[in-house]
């Protein structure tokens, strides 16, 4: 055998595992702060299904007091933050209006868990997507949005009038800031991980 024939040595090469897909909801009533929410955390220009609204929409969809809003989403909204090398977190926003809410079963599929987006001035809009994830048994975080000019409650307060689980978190949120919808984030992973731990 010629001195520069070697026989063939398997190498070990490192195999990087692709990241772990994570896909949670974000959902609320109506005008509540979902496309926002999802638009402060998401490292890529979110999608956005947003819609003008119309004359038609007026008595059907109200997004309160002092409302400057002018769009509605019609599909959904979805974002994607990379958590790090082993996590890929997709977040899909739902549309708030009940009409809409054929789509819900469908952005639920492969879920692991919500955050459901409450007014304090308007703490009934949640009740559909609460009674929604507690149905198909999703974990979920009551995140309080803040608007200004409007009524503001304690999280105490907040959680009584909802009427959720103990075991649920309710956290405070400004939807405009990624640092604040960062830590909903991560205590929605948090208790996802502990109740598949619990499992």
């Amino acid at each position: 055998m010629p001195s520069d024939v070697r026989p063939s040595v398997p190498v070990e090469v490192a195999v990087k595992r692709p990241p772990i897909p994570v896909k949670i909801l974000v959902s609320g009533g109506f005008g509540v702060g979902k496309t926002t929410t999802v638009g402060a955390l998401s490292e890529i220009e979110p999608l956005s299904t947003e819609a003008a609204m119309t004359s038609a929409s007026v008595g059907v969809d109200d997004a309160g007091e002092g409302s400057q809003k002018t769009t509605t989403t019609v599909a959904m909204d979805f974002g994607r933050v990379t958590i790090d090398d082993s996590i890929i977190l997709y977040m899909f926003g739902t549309p708030g209006q009940d009409r809409f809410g054929f789509m819900w079963n469908d952005l639920a599929d492969g879920a692991l868990g919500g955050i459901v987006l409450v007014d304090p001035s308007r703490i009934d809009d949640c009740f559909v997507a609460l009674d929604y994830f507690e149905k198909i048994g999703l974990p979920f975080v009551l995140a309080v949005n803040s608007f200004a000019g409007r009524t503001q409650l304690t999280l105490d307060q907040v959680r009584a009038a909802a009427n959720v689980d103990p075991a649920v978190p309710v956290v405070a949120l400004d939807a405009r800031s990624r640092e604040d919808v960062k830590r909903a984030v991560l205590t929605l992973l948090q208790l996802i991980l502990s109740r598949a731990k619990a499992a």
